[in-house]
């Protein structure tokens, strides 16, 4: 198991500089993808989320688990991810993909996203 340093991810205890570039950096890639993307932390905060997953009830600043029925969360694979340090994705609801990407430099938070499958 890889070891990890985690940073706080307290809003109030962030590094605004360091946080602030990276969330920009993330908008810039995710505000467009057609699916729900998120900026996670190991503790399940959401640090940002792109239009579609803010509409669906993703809020920056709330627990992840938080927004949307509990089915949609079963099966998370955050944990493994950090664990590993490898990207995971799976297909626990047969109408979409989901994935936790790593982000290089960043221990301590991972882009989460969720695509429907088109029918």
């Amino acid at each position: 198991m890889k070891s990890i340093e985690k940073k706080s991810t307290d809003p109030e205890k962030l590094p605004s500089v360091e946080y602030n570039e990276l969330i920009r950096q993330f908008h810039l890639m995710w505000d467009n993808f057609p699916g729900l993307a998120r900026l996670i932390t190991f503790e399940h905060k959401i640090l940002a989320s792109n239009r579609i997953a803010e509409e669906k009830g993703f809020i920056p600043g709330m627990t992840c688990a938080a927004a949307g029925s509990p089915e949609i969360h079963r099966g998370c694979r955050l944990n493994m991810m950090f664990q590993t340090g490898e990207a995971q994705t799976d297909n626990v609801l047969p109408d979409r993909i989901r994935g936790w990407i790593p982000v290089p430099g960043y221990d301590d938070v991972c882009i989460h996203f969720a695509v429907m499958i088109p029918k």
